[in-house]
């Protein structure tokens, strides 16, 4: 039986496991990546490991969330970033030089290699035929010291496109169709491969939003064929040895396999307040905008830009739109400058932000009260943007600028003229934003410089046989990260700085429930669905720890954020009949007993109220080495990297 492209690429950097679906299996990580508003957690945990080098072929630290330096602590982080960069053999991307998984598109991604990154949209490395996780800091800090990375062997799906994407047609609206299909939890437990006769005319840069959008999905990651549309992608871009063809075998199996006729498709999006909220751009051009926002890992490339530089040329936004822009790296922003693109931008009355997530993570530029807000983003979560009732619908970039120009909800193909872009042969390649770590032997006395905001790294208690505790808080289906630990300009600030950080822990939900957690020994939190989807942040792990949560009772969980409740020291379990979630309420008393057998044999009981319930815990032997020790870094102390 042939193999897919996912499992020929984990089949060579298998260390441990089987590759059966459902098995865990070890893998070698052959690049990491962290950005700064998980990165400081990622090497505080790698500083205590007690490891003087990073093992892994490449490892860099980007800045690019926390870019507005409002106060000392941003810079203080970025400073902290880049001291112990140099320090443990981490490249460091500085802030400005653009967003991770733009940059490492362009500048460090290889077919056929294996990426972690402390970031949930790292597959979009995929668009490259790289099997590139999203992952927890703990875990990207163990990779970097040499520890291998564990996932659950996903199942196999397959998306088989055929036809070809008509004019106004993009690339993202493929990425809400599959959401459509699929919803935010329909990729759970699954790599979702990308093939058929309609990839060959998908650029790299296209193929990237649709395996960055994949995060959306929850699945595993996504991947496309390392082929000639890659080979040309690389040699542009100076790294023509880089490129490895990679295809899957004509005869491999695939658990599901989906057909989208790409010629039937119109364009697409996503309404409030989640990804797979997906209808016909056609059916809302009765709703007016206030706002349109382009960029983000998702759709910041330079032929994005270009398309949007060619709707928008000679022509005004509407009065009543304010339009930003915001270039995913410095390459891109300096093409559009050389080339004239982003004269024909600014002269449309749009603005010019930093290369930087930006407004994707509630940095900056949040739509007015109610504000009806376009955004080429990949997330439209309830509160996201920075305003609580600000209406965030996801589009291409070819709707925004076409909505922009017109100030109502646009299908670009309904536009006079198609754009007609030209992609250079060549991209402009200036790697001087990207620095050097230190050599070994200047590294040992080089010193890490922090500032006042970055505070200790917590770590969770061991895991005892008994737990009596109480329902602190009770939520539903679809809690994302940003539910349990929001972004934004206000708290972004404090991602090194736990205990100030905990104040706005579920303050989406409920404001009251960081006061509730710490008055109350051994907090359990009940969840619905798909709880902790989103985000891979481990803040929505590690701030609940600190504020006593021990346990966390869901329907089901996303894949990253159950892993980084285990890192945590928090136990996660699964209701084994869902109508139980009915019978317990928020302020509840629960106990906990038989612990320890209950996590071997994958089966525990509850009591509440007099009534048993009976809670799943499937953990495999290194997850409950990993709970019984207190979490991922004690274990890591007492030997278990």
């Amino acid at each position: 039986m042939g193999k897919t492209i996912a499992q020929k690429i984990i089949a060579a950097h298998l260390l441990s496991g089987d590759m059966t679906p459902g098995s865990e299996v070890a893998l070698r990580i052959d690049q990491t990546l962290t950005q700064d508003a998980t990165g400081t957690m990622a090497y505080l945990a790698l500083e205590g490991m007690n490891i003087p080098r990073v093992k892994t072929e490449l490892s860099i630290a980007y800045v690019d969330h926390n870019t507005l330096q409002c106060g000392f602590e941003n810079a203080d982080d970025h400073q902290y970033l880049q001291t112990v960069a140099a320090k443990y053999g981490v490249r460091f991307s500085r802030p400005g030089n653009g967003i991770c998984h733009q940059v490492h598109l362009e500048r460090f991604g290889k077919p056929g290699k294996t990426l972690i990154g402390s970031d949930s949209h790292t597959p979009t490395a995929g668009g490259l035929g790289m099997l590139a996780f999203g992952a927890g800091g703990m875990d990207v800090a163990a990779a970097m010291g040499g520890g291998a990375y564990y996932i659950t062997m996903p199942r196999m799906f397959r998306v088989n496109l055929t036809g070809a994407l008509r004019p106004g047609v993009t690339a993202k609206d493929i990425s809400l169709e599959i959401l459509r299909i699929l919803s935010v939890k329909g990729g759970v437990g699954a790599i979702i491969e990308w093939g058929g006769p309609g990839v060959a005319a998908l650029s790299v840069p296209e193929r990237a939003t649709i395996t960055n959008m994949g995060a959306e999905l929850g699945a595993t990651t996504s991947v496309f064929p390392a082929d000639d549309v890659t080979k040309a992608f690389l040699a542009a871009q100076g790294r023509e040895g880089d490129y490895t063809p990679i295809f899957a075998d004509a005869d491999a199996v695939y658990d599901r396999v989906i057909d989208i006729d790409l010629s039937a498709l119109t364009p697409r999006i996503a309404c409030p307040h989640s990804p797979d909220n997906v209808k016909t751009v056609a059916e809302l051009n009765v709703i007016k905008v206030d706002q349109v926002c382009i960029g983000s890992c998702t759709n910041s490339s330079l032929a994005d830009l270009l398309k949007v530089a060619a709707i928008l040329k000679g022509k005004r936004i509407a009065p009543h739109v304010s339009l930003s822009i915001s270039p995913g790296s410095r390459q891109v922003l300096s093409m559009l400058a050389k080339c004239g693109a982003l004269e024909d931008i600014l002269a449309s009355g749009a603005r010019l932000l930093e290369c930087a997530c930006g407004p994707c993570i509630g940095m900056g530029f949040s739509p007015n009260s109610g504000g009806v807000s376009l955004r080429t983003f990949n997330r439209n979560f309830l509160g996201r943007s920075g305003t609580r009732d600000g209406q965030v619908y996801l589009v291409s970039p070819e709707t925004a600028a076409a909505s922009a120009l017109r100030g109502y909800i646009t299908d670009p193909m309904t536009l006079d003229a198609q754009p007609a872009i030209t992609m250079p042969e060549q991209f402009a390649i200036d790697d001087s934003g990207v620095l050097m770590p230190l050599d070994e032997e200047a590294a040992k006395s080089a010193q890490v410089l922090r500032g006042p905001n970055i505070k200790e790294f917590p770590v969770g208690k061991t895991m005892e046989d008994s737990i009596a505790g109480q329902v602190v808080l009770k939520v539903g289906d679809n809690i994302t990260t940003d539910h349990i630990m929001p972004a934004g300009a206000k708290i972004l600030p404090y991602r090194s700085n736990i205990p100030f950080l905990s104040k706005f822990c579920f303050e989406v939900c409920d404001p009251a429930f960081p006061e509730r957690a710490k008055a109350t020994e051994n907090g359990i939190i009940l969840g619905g669905e798909n709880y902790g989807q989103g985000s891979s942040r481990e803040h929505a792990a590690l701030v609940p720890m600190y504020l006593g949560v021990r346990c966390v009772i869901a329907k089901s969980f996303a894949r990253i954020h159950v892993a980084n409740l285990i890192n945590a020291g928090i136990l996660p379990l699964t209701l084994e009949n869902a109508a139980d979630y009915d019978a317990l309420e928020q302020g509840c008393a629960l106990t906990l007993e038989n612990i320890h057998k209950g996590m071997e044999e994958g089966i525990l009981t509850a009591t509440a109220g007099g009534k048993k319930i009976t809670l799943r815990c499937d953990l495999t032997k290194r997850q409950r080495d990993i709970l019984l020790a207190g979490g991922l870094l004690k274990y890591i102390g007492e030997g278990g990297l």
